[in-house]
């Protein structure tokens, strides 16, 4: 293994993190959260699986366009097209490497693949010769590794090291390994394999909720290079998260004695990007950046941290990227501390945005006993909308019942005019659609309907995202309201005002200056 101080972090979050159920990402989302790993001086990005699509070739070709610090790396199996897709998708890469993967246990063997490990060596030797051709950097992982009998892992390792792999990763598939089982894993391969030449790395993922613990114990056993996601997201119970992987190598240095080039303190910050963009939430108690992670309601707790932060806080929130203090904002805060709290925040609004903005905090303020932070992110979304509000909602009154046949009364605003009408429909949000759509004459099929709420509380504010049919148009839109029938039609009329400004699909520019607030 090199010689290095350093243990290297490959975040996998645009690969594997993507493969979690209901989050994919659009490229521009992509490009987004690779720009921010780079910001957080992670050493690799793997930034796709490009065999899955042209449309995933040409993403990852635009994170290597735009983000050059890091190595930037795709996935392939095993299969010459899957490496020439590699290939093609990292063209303008500044630090390509390819990732090539082949299934090596037993169960894998005979039912996956269907074939004998004579076979598996063969087109592991000859497949990474071949990317050997086009590129230097080559990473290869023995799939399912654990569960893989050792003589036959040795023996592979070996075959890739001399067909001129420069990376062994050794992954935990199935998340099933022990810490102590995974550390002599580790121990054993490296009496067995020479690694001087070849970096050691680690895939683990949660099944047991053991994958930063594994990681970790790889480390310590010699291991230099430790594969990740933000929020520790990915196939199943997710993998090992780069955040709880960092802080416990910064703070237990007297164990690692080693280090990562992190900068911990963009950690909260690409946590919330993340989530933000997946549509994964992070849990309140999640360690590190959880929203509770820094947070103490009991009174003893309470009175150690105002006398001595280390008392209940072994990590300083700022180490995180976590605000020491914030303001409570309520319906009697004025303008001027609204507007100092979202400089704390990080967002600079015109004096127009700002009024706008004000107006509807109050609305918000109203009808909350406290207004959050992630209250006034949604609010932000609101006021820096690039879609023209044709349509805007002036009124709505719904009625409902169990023996009721439910009914919604809406009065919209256009331009000067205010258009008004009923209509009747299965329940209170679908009523309130079929008014909606008597209004502006334009019918569209319901896709898929969601309700997130974004605080806690009675009076949480509540996130309705919803994707809408019009004809051959798919377009996908949301609203936020304390009230959720409220928040239901405007998430509708933010549809309809998107096909009336020809914009099914956002304007790439439009997204990346709506997402230029996480920069």
């Amino acid at each position: 293994m090199p010689k290095s101080n350093k243990i290297l972090i490959f975040d996998t979050t645009l690969r594997d993190g993507e493969q979690s159920p209901g989050a994919s990402l659009t490229p521009e989302q992509k490009l987004t959260i690779a720009e921010q790993l780079a910001r957080l001086n992670v050493d690799i990005i793997e930034a796709g699986y490009p065999a899955s699509s042209d449309g995933e070739i040409e993403a990852i070709r635009e994170i290597c366009k735009r983000v050059k610090k890091p190595i930037i790396t795709g996935l392939a199996r095993t299969i010459k097209n899957d490496i020439d897709c590699c290939l093609k998708a990292l063209e303008k890469a500044s630090k390509p490497r390819v990732h090539i993967f082949c299934a090596t246990s037993k169960i894998h063997l005979k039912y996956k693949l269907k074939k004998a490990k004579e076979g598996i060596l063969k087109l592991t030797a000859d497949n990474i010769k071949y990317a050997k051709r086009f590129i230097d950097d080559i990473e290869f992982s023995p799939e399912d590794a654990t569960r893989t009998d050792f003589d036959f892992l040795v023996e592979i390792v070996k075959t890739a090291i001399a067909a001129g792999a420069t990376t062994i990763n050794i992954p935990d598939t199935v998340g099933c390994i022990f810490p102590s089982q995974f550390s002599e894993l580790i121990d054993n391969l490296k009496r067995a394999v020479c690694f001087d030449n070849v970096n050691l790395s680690v895939h683990c993922h949660n099944d047991l909720g053991l994958a930063v613990a594994n990681s970790l114990a790889a480390v310590r056993s010699g291991a230099n290079q430790i594969e990740c996601t933000i929020n520790g997201i990915g196939e199943r119970a997710g993998n090992a998260a780069l955040e709880e992987i960092v802080m416990n190598i910064k703070l237990h240095q007297e164990i690692f004695k080693r280090t990562t080039n992190i900068k911990t303190e963009g950690l909260h910050k690409i946590s919330r990007l993340v989530s933000h963009l997946t549509g994964i939430p992070v849990q309140p108690n999640k360690a590190i950046i959880g929203s509770n992670a820094f947070a103490h309601e009991a009174g003893i707790h309470q009175d150690g941290v105002l006398k001595k932060r280390a008392t209940y806080e072994i990590i300083d929130p700022r180490d995180v990227g976590v605000e020491e203090s914030r303001l409570v904002l309520g319906k009697h805060s004025g303008s001027h501390a609204l507007e100092e709290h979202l400089k704390k925040m990080g967002y600079h609004l015109t004096k127009n945005e700002f009024g706008k903005f004000f107006v509807r905090f109050k609305q918000i303020a109203d009808k909350k006993k406290e207004v959050f932070d992630e209250d006034l992110e949604i609010i932000l979304d609101e006021v820096k909308k690039r879609i023209p509000q044709i349509y805007q909602l002036e009124y709505i009154h719904i009625s409902s019942g169990n023996k009721t046949v439910p009914t919604a009364t809406i009065k919209l605003k256009k331009g000067k005019e205010i258009l008004e009408d009923s209509a009747c429909g299965d329940g209170p949000i679908d009523a309130c659609y079929k008014a909606v759509e008597r209004i502006v004459g334009i019918k569209g099929k319901l896709l898929n309907y969601s309700l997130q709420a974004i605080t806690s509380g009675k009076d949480a504010l509540g996130e309705v995202t919803i994707k809408v049919q019009f004809g051959d148009k798919i377009i996908t839109a949301r609203g936020a309201s304390t009230d959720i029938i409220e928040a239901s039609a405007k998430a509708y009329l933010e549809a309809v005002n998107r096909l009336q400004a020809a914009s099914p699909v956002r304007n790439p520019l439009a997204i990346q200056e709506e997402l230029s607030q996480f920069r």
